[in-house]
């Protein structure tokens, strides 16, 4: 740069020189001094030609071009300053539709299922099902052997013969007391009438209505054993059919068609009655799940709403079903509504046992703002998003946080529908800090309801 300055003051000197000799040929010439000639040689001033436009070119190389060598190196250092900018990948802030979409986990359980259980003591004489069979209504799953009941059994039966025995004892016992009471009867009033004749004594005819009296007693003591064989022979028969209800408990039965789910038992082994768990049967037909709904959506869940159902190890399979019924109660512990969704199952793809997602359609009167979850940055100050203003400079929001979606946050407040915010800020961007936004590819697809 000093150098170019030294070219230019040299010619510029000797521009001012030759200035100097011409403007005093002219003062000499006006003068008539050396009007020997005329002027200036051809040659003189084809050489003071020749000078200037060296002079010129010299000015031009010394001059020009280090100014617009200079000139285009300022530009590329102003274009490398903001080619050096930090790239940040930014996304708008949107709003939530009028109805959002809530995934819930929910374990896939039948709608009627039931432990098949033992009715009688005894061992496994047969089995005829197992565990994945589909059986029918009253089809026979187990076959139990007990000797003991067979005793049991014929026991009842001799007893009820010996209640039998004793109805028909009593029984002739009270013909045979009312014949006694017909005849006392006739002797009192024989006796009656001789007494009132006078032809016989009042001892005697006391002693024959008393007999009588006695006989009306009697008979009705008989009538009353006879009341008791009958109960006896009602106890009897009760018993036994008891018996036999039993044994026919032997034969153990489904008690409505479905699969077989659970097999605890196997030929040989020993039941109790009312403990041992021999099946377990569930109705697949149809399905059900409970999910837990946070109370904050509690109020949109209705009997007869839509769900969608999604099993993890089906994909691309939907399965479409209802709201059957709700607590109607939230649950002071986790603050949620049980709620029950029952799902069609015609053809089996549905396990009980299986994980699903369950999705139901939430409305919302006023949708809230949504912003990516990956914006966010938790600070000691607070959750907060990096917003790039109008002169591509960061700033740090603090917002106020609504409800977690997983991939979108609920913004109660701290930024504007339409504001560009920084996806994943680094180190780099910090309060203040101009940066190059660069929009993100098909934000569409993150956005929610």
């Amino acid at each position: 740069m000093n150098k170019a300055n030294t070219t230019d003051d040299q010619l510029r000197a000797e521009i001012e020189d030759l200035r100097r000799q011409l403007e005093e040929q002219r003062k000499l010439h006006s003068a008539g001094i050396g009007h020997v000639k005329s002027g200036p040689s051809a040659g003189k001033l084809v050489a003071i030609a020749v000078l200037l436009i060296v002079i010129l070119v010299a000015g031009f190389f010394a001059g020009y071009l280090p100014r617009q060598r200079r000139e285009q190196v300022l530009a590329a250092e102003s274009k490398a300053d903001a080619e050096t900018l930090p790239t940040v990948t930014v996304t708008p802030v949107t709003r939530g539709g009028a109805s959002t979409e809530l995934s819930l986990p929910g374990t896939i359980q039948p709608v009627t299922e039931a432990p098949v259980l033992a009715r009688a003591s005894g061992y496994i004489k047969k089995r005829s099902a197992d565990i994945g069979d589909r059986v029918q209504a009253g089809q026979i799953l187990a076959e139990l052997e007990a000797p003991e009941l067979d005793q049991q059994i014929r026991q009842a039966q001799a007893t009820l013969q010996q209640a039998q025995s004793s109805m028909e004892q009593a029984q002739a016992a009270l013909e045979q007391g009312r014949s006694n009471e017909a005849l006392a009867k006739v002797t009192a009033d024989r006796w009656k009438k001789l007494v009132d004749r006078g032809a016989v004594s009042k001892q005697e005819n006391d002693v024959y209505q008393a007999q009588y009296v006695a006989q009306q007693a009697n008979s009705q003591a008989l009538g009353k054993a006879v009341s008791a064989a009958n109960s006896n022979i009602g106890a009897a028969q009760a018993n036994l059919e008891r018996l036999n209800d039993l044994k026919s408990y032997l034969s153990v039965r489904a008690p409505f068609a479905g699969v077989i789910t659970v097999r605890n038992v196997d030929v040989g082994a020993l039941v109790t009655e009312g403990s041992t768990l021999l099946f377990r049967i569930a109705q697949t037909g149809q399905m059900r799940t409970f999910v837990n709904v946070p109370q904050s959506d509690a109020d949109s869940i209705h009997t007869g709403q839509a769900a969608v159902l999604e099993i993890p190890d089906l994909p691309g399979r939907k399965f479409t079903g209802r709201v059957s019924r709700t607590s109607n109660a939230l649950d002071p512990a986790s603050r949620t509504l049980l709620t029950e969704v029952e799902v069609p199952n015609a053809d089996g793809a549905l396990l009980p046992g299986a994980y699903t997602n369950v999705e139901l359609m939430v409305a919302h009167a006023h949708p809230l703002l949504l912003v990516p979850g990956d914006t966010l940055v938790v600070r000691s100050d607070g959750p907060q998003v990096a917003v790039i203003n109008a002169q591509k400079q960061v700033h740090f929001a603090k917002i106020q946080l609504g409800r977690d979606y997983g991939d979108h946050l609920e913004v109660l407040n701290g930024v504007q529908e339409g504001q560009q915010l920084v996806v994943n800020p680094s180190d780099s961007v910090r309060e203040g800090v101009k940066v190059n936004p660069v929009p993100e590819d098909n934000p569409g697809k993150r956005r929610r309801g």
